[in-house]
């Protein structure tokens, strides 16, 4: 079983910016570190002309590219419910944490993002899952423990300790 923790919060939080930060702080330590991210809109990997566009385009359900350097499997759902995210976790090769930005509403531990200057709605202390908050000032009587959101070291510390992260062994 995967190792998760996922990053949440409204628009304009800045989940992106500390899920890249974690990553980059967390694989200096020497783990192996995955994400995974929900997007709420329409996006593509590919480009009008390619030929993996072309291969989609004329009806594959699935098409991998490979190159020297990485690859990539796009699959069409035509309509079909995209996965969950457990059905994205079992595809994942292991590693030592996943990182899943967004699924605010599914039943993995999360780190609530706040941009104090924005009126959104609080996920701590009504969902039971958000397990620490990462935000840009003060927040009082929080019912978890609260990080500035640029102290990365805190952050990844506390997830190291909240998900029983040993020393990486990939």
């Amino acid at each position: 079983m995967q190792r998760v923790i996922g990053v949440c919060g409204f628009k304009n939080a800045g989940k992106t910016t500390l899920v890249e930060k974690l990553v980059q702080h967390l694989t200096a330590q020497g783990y192996c570190i995955s994400t995974v991210k929900h997007a709420h809109h329409d996006f593509d990997i590919d480009h009008e002309g390619r030929d993996s566009f072309r291969h989609r385009k004329a009806g594959a359900t699935e098409v991998a590219v490979i190159s020297q350097n990485r690859f990539a499997i796009m699959h069409e759902l035509r309509g079909a419910e995209p996965p969950s995210l457990q059905s994205v976790l079992e595809k994942l090769t292991p590693c030592d944490l996943v990182i899943v930005e967004g699924y605010k509403r599914d039943t993995h531990d999360k780190i609530e993002v706040r941009n104090l200057e924005l009126a959104h709605p609080v996920l701590a202390g009504e969902d039971p899952t958000v397990v620490a908050v990462a935000a840009n000032g003060f927040i009082a009587d929080s019912p978890v423990p609260v990080f500035d959101r640029d102290d990365v070291a805190a952050l990844a510390q506390f997830i190291i300790s909240h998900t029983k992260l040993a020393v990486s062994e990939m």
